[in-house]
């Protein structure tokens, strides 16, 4: 999965060399993270990184079935994600963390998260090493991440590494490449 920041700010430290550097909001955003197993037990923590302004992780859930709707159909109001998926996971996450930055800095009027996230069901072993590895080496991409604000070029088509890694099925963010051939798919 993934959570940006609100407009893409780069608010959890830089990259340097390389290497993601946190700063003090970072370190809010790794301690939750880490605290998130500890106090749900259907959640086991695999690998993540907290980028300047985004945080990819995965999380293998025990025990969660297929979650009831909660886009508005017209007939009855949303009630929000089932308790111990991951949107209840994820939304949990982000208010405690705005919670203590806002604390942390008394400024109730930051916005840190941009609302929902990203999500990929990981379909075998493979493509969980491939998205391990992709997590690991992310500091390193940083200069040609679509997240990253500072990248200009920013064709239609563009694809990043998750994307070229897992064979043309998108990112693991599950945003759909746009069409540009018959079969939907880049042609580059």
């Amino acid at each position: 999965m993934t959570v940006c920041t609100n407009a893409r700010k780069c608010l959890f430290g830089e990259i340097s060399d390389n290497q993601m550097t946190l700063n003090g909001w970072g370190k809010i955003v790794r301690d939750e993270w880490l605290r998130t197993e500890s106090v749900r037990p259907n959640v086991k923590l695999d690998s993540f990184i907290i980028m300047p302004n985004h945080l990819h992780g995965i999380i293998h859930l025990a025990h969660v079935g297929a979650t009831r709707r909660v886009a508005p159909t017209g007939k009855e109001k949303p009630d929000g994600p089932k308790a111990g998926s991951l949107g209840s996971i994820l939304g949990q996450f982000k208010s405690v963390t705005t919670k203590r930055i806002k604390a942390e800095n008394r400024n109730t009027g930051i916005s840190v998260w941009q609302r929902n996230y990203y999500e990929r069901v990981i379909r075998d072993e493979s493509e969980l090493e491939k998205i391990r590895e992709y997590i690991v080496y992310n500091p390193q991409k940083w200069l040609t991440d679509r997240e990253n604000p500072e990248v200009l070029n920013r064709r239609p088509g563009y694809r990043d590494e998750i994307e070229i890694v897992l064979g043309g099925r998108g990112d693991p963010a599950g945003r759909p490449y746009e069409a540009k051939g018959k079969e939907g798919r880049n042609e580059d």
